[in-house]
């Protein structure tokens, strides 16, 4: 009877061990599974994780060379707009000057057009053709050393300006045929200044002839300044 049971026994542990290994392997082998589908899910996140970083990586570098490139636009659109006001500015100034050189060019020539040129009228053939002052005048241009042409302009000038008077006063001090100011001035040649023609007219061919070398050169300043 024991070695029945024993037998018995002894079959019962080994079918026991057998379902116990069966459902030990099947266990383990779900475990397994388990695992592997964890590491599988894990390197998944892994991979997706990596593949965001990359991309948040790229958008960040996009958006820096953006940056970069719109900084780059903003300075290069700097430069062109400080050369363009630049070329502006000389540009501005180069029409000026050529607007101040116009200007002045049409006022020379205006003036060129407007001034009255020097005696070209008749020539007297002698001092014979004048009388009073004037051949006196006339007598004395000759012994200057001045030539019978200067004769006329100098008729238009003391004319203008005193008419030949020797006593011809004028309030800024002027005095005589040649106006000289202040009048003592031609005391230089005469003390009889005041009232002598011919003490008059040797200053005034003087003075003339030291500031404008000729009486028409003086008669044409005349003409355009108001004044000799």
């Amino acid at each position: 009877m024991s070695r029945l049971w024993s037998r018995f026994g002894v079959r019962g542990l080994a079918v026991a061990l057998l379902f116990g290994g069966v459902g030990g392997g099947y266990y383990l082998g779900e475990d397994r599974e388990a695992q592997q589908r964890s590491i599988d899910a894990q390197s998944a996140y892994d991979a997706q994780q990596a593949e965001w970083d990359l991309i948040r990586q790229q958008r960040a570098a996009h958006l820096l060379a953006t940056l970069d490139q719109r900084a780059a636009e903003r300075e290069a659109a700097r430069k062109a707009a400080e050369v363009a006001e630049a070329a502006a500015e000389r540009a501005k100034r180069t029409e000026e000057a050529v607007s101040r050189k116009r200007e002045r060019e049409r006022r020379e020539k205006e003036a060129a057009e407007q001034a009255i040129k020097p005696y070209d009228g008749p020539i007297p053939d002698s001092c014979n053709e004048y009388s009073g002052n004037r051949a006196i005048g006339c007598a004395l241009l000759l012994d200057a050393g001045f030539e019978l042409a200067e004769m006329p302009c100098l008729d238009k000038l003391w004319t203008k300006e005193s008419g030949w008077n020797p006593k011809a006063a004028n309030p800024s001090g002027a005095y005589g045929i040649p106006q000289a100011r202040p009048g003592n001035k031609m005391a230089t040649v005469g003390s009889d200044w005041q009232t002598s023609p011919a003490t008059q007219i040797k200053w005034g061919l003087g003075y003339i002839k030291g500031r404008y070398d000729t009486p028409c050169g003086a008669w044409a300043h005349s003409q355009a300044e108001g004044w000799y």
